[in-house]
């Protein structure tokens, strides 16, 4: 059972990456094959983040088959920051849970509605995220030069840092 302080920076770690992310629609799922890492876009469900992201696709994929072989997954998002979140995918085969994330725009992308048995959700359970807060021009100013002078970042200026998610 997670203690108090582990709470709290559950909690912190998941309004960070919250925050970061919330205004980035297209994400870079990254999979695992025999012949290496594969990356894609992919649209962000638009879904508050609790620590788990959601992804719609098809059966008839070769993400949907890497992640069947290896759930290990990464998720790239670049936007005023870099967000790296590393964790767990799993395919989640609910209609419930696709109308409720269905946007009308997919029909005609997919070529499909969400009651075809081919479309399936991924959820991927973050496990750690590491950040660049790169769009705060004087955290980094600040960092830079703290760097080129031989000292340690202070607590409030350090621009990267990695959070790990307690599940």
């Amino acid at each position: 059972m997670p203690t108090t302080m582990e709470t709290d920076v559950n909690h912190e770690a998941v309004d960070k990456v919250k925050e970061m992310i919330k205004d980035i629609e297209t994400a870079m799922l990254s999979t695992i094959s025999e012949g290496g890492i594969n990356s894609r876009p992919m649209q962000t469900q638009d879904i508050e983040f609790d620590g788990d992201l959601w992804f719609l696709t098809k059966k008839d994929t070769t993400k949907f088959r890497e992640i069947m072989e290896n759930p290990s997954v990464n998720i790239a998002y670049v936007g005023q920051s870099y967000v790296s979140i590393r964790g767990t995918a799993e395919i989640v085969d609910d209609l419930e849970r696709k109308k409720e994330l269905w946007k009308k725009g997919y029909e005609k992308f997919l070529d499909t509605t969400y009651e075809d048995p081919n479309i399936v959700l991924i959820k991927v359970r973050s496990e750690t995220a590491e950040y660049w807060e790169t769009g705060n021009k004087m955290k980094t100013v600040k960092a830079f030069f703290r760097k080129m002078a031989g000292k340690p970042p202070e607590d409030d200026e350090e621009i990267n840092k990695t959070i790990h998610f307690n599940h």
